[in-house]
């Protein structure tokens, strides 16, 4: 029973619970959501006074998510140290701070400093609501609130794409960040009256771990969006890929040598582990590589507005769900390797189908392709998960939970970089001969500014296409050698044959 249990009559204990329930559930919905309902503010984006280039857009969506990723480990364990209820509080200011800076952005690099902000506040709030909430709801309630937060972790990204499609269509792109505030203060509002206070724990912060992963991160991310602008070759491009190459190994070194490491590299000589990280990943990956694009392609190449961009979205919330109980019934018949391989594959024939799509293509083929994608990462997730989890001890749980996060996170941020440096490289060597030259557009809006004439608008799109169809190919490739390795590495569970591990 927890301390408020104790202190409430049992009807206060489960409208407390209620509440905080409802709490934690907004805070993952918004940190969650943002990810995704950034990618519908791109064409407005694209197209305002900032007049951003591909390459500051691409920051825009992934200096959020790289933040987010690199810091989610070292705020667990802050909020371990300093108290869970403190950090998620602080964690959401932050986060309505940055949101802030956004909407009032003046020029392009202060909106990325500021979703770079907000992210450093998701990643406060993401690992402390689970432990939150079951620290804070009755023991007979607690199982269904966990579920109601798992399921709200699934769905945020498509209520994502509702809500800033509609904030969007009703306004610009700073709508987004201004409705996003009242909604972020109500939630500070909420968990600062619903949620417990727990104990605290004399748990090692390790902030020089967390400073390497994210700097390395953070460059080699770097050179792969500035590629396309500056050239491959050219000395910033391949100096970013030295400094990330160097600070990741340095990450390495300082972790192996910690008496208290972030993440112990050690681990991933579980073929578990390995395959589970891998396989998260790459799922991720091609989840977010798709979802940079979903709003785009629909309102450029489609010629839906932000909401109705949106709205066509939703079969993929649909596979989302459905996705786990196939995964389930097809483990019956495949084993966990089998279904979690097959999962993958199901994920990049999704990609597959939407690499066929062209301007004159129908909605209907877009949406197959989205939702089978959806499909095979909800078919492969929860048994990844499962496997990371069962081949670690049960007092290293919380570093298998964190691992599985830190995939997510830097497996979506990859697949945005990736996607976005793919679209750019090949729009800008397609465009109609009229538009090129040294300061080429490298944004459909940009190019479009740029003529009148009917025709090179629409030869505008199809460089688009072709840019996503590359991209969709790429991360196909990836996704199904990552399935290989994942195949390969996998122990089958222990009904199914012994375990390597």
């Amino acid at each position: 029973m927890t301390a408020g249990e104790q202190a409430l009559p049992r009807g206060a204990a489960r409208g407390a619970g209620a509440a905080l329930t409802a709490g934690m559930c907004l805070c993952v919905t918004l940190v969650v959501g943002m990810v995704s309902a950034v990618n519908l503010a791109i064409p407005a984006l694209s197209g305002s006074a900032l007049h951003p280039s591909a390459a500051q857009v691409v920051w825009v969506v992934d200096g959020y998510v790289v933040v987010f990723a690199c810091l989610l480990i070292p705020a667990g364990a802050l909020a371990d140290r300093r108290g869970r209820k403190g950090t998620l509080l602080c964690g959401m200011a932050v986060f309505t701070l940055g949101s802030a800076v956004c909407a009032v952005a003046p020029h392009v690099g202060v909106l990325i400093a500021g979703r770079m902000l907000s992210g450093v506040g998701a990643a406060a709030v993401l690992p402390n609501t689970l432990a939150l909430l079951v620290d804070g709801v009755p023991a007979e309630r607690r199982q269904r609130a966990v579920a109601v937060w798992a399921s709200m972790t699934g769905l945020a990204a498509v209520l994502g794409n509702l809500g800033g499609g509609a904030a969007i269509e009703y306004g610009s792109w700073r709508s987004l960040f201004v409705c996003l505030l009242p909604l972020s203060l109500g939630a500070l509002a909420l968990a600062a009256w619903a949620a417990p206070v727990a104990p605290r724990h004399e748990r090692p912060v390790a902030p020089g771990g967390a400073a390497l992963l994210t700097a390395g991160f953070l460059a080699l991310l770097f050179g792969i969006v500035s590629g396309p602008q500056s050239g491959w070759t050219s000395p910033a491009v391949l100096g970013a890929l030295a400094v990330a190459a160097a600070l990741l190994v340095w990450w390495v070194r300082h972790e192996l040598r910690a008496a208290h490491p972030l993440l112990d590299p050690r681990l991933f000589l579980r073929p578990a582990v390995r395959a589970g990280a891998l396989g998260m990943a790459a799922l991720f990956t091609g989840m977010f590589g798709l979802f940079y694009l979903n709003g785009q392609y629909l309102q450029y190449a489609q010629g839906y507005g932000p909401l109705g961009a949106g709205v066509r979205l939703l079969p993929m919330a649909v596979a989302l769900l459905a996705g786990p109980r196939c995964g389930l019934l097809l483990e019956r018949a495949a084993g966990r390797r089998g279904t979690a391989a097959g999962g993958m594959l199901v994920l990049a024939a999704g990609l597959g189908v939407v690499a066929t799509v062209d301007a004159h293509s129908p909605y209907a083929l877009y949406a197959l392709g989205a939702t089978v994608t959806a499909l095979g990462c909800g078919m492969a997730t929860p048994l990844l998960s499962d496997a990371m989890m069962t081949s670690l001890p049960p007092e290293r749980a919380g570093t298998g939970s964190g691992l599985q996060s830190l995939a997510r996170e830097l497996g979506s941020a990859l697949g945005i970089a990736l996607t976005g440096t793919l679209v750019t490289a090949v729009f800008t060597a397609h465009l109609p001969a009229p538009l090129r030259g040294p300061d080429a557009p490298g944004t459909v809006a940009a190019a479009r500014a740029r003529t009148a004439d009917p025709a090179l608008r629409d030869a505008v799109v199809t460089a688009f296409t072709d840019g996503l169809r590359t991209a969709m190919l790429t991360l196909t490739g990836l996704i199904v050698l990552a399935a290989v390795a994942v195949a390969i590495w996998l122990p089958p569970r222990p009904r199914d044959g012994p375990a390597p591990d």
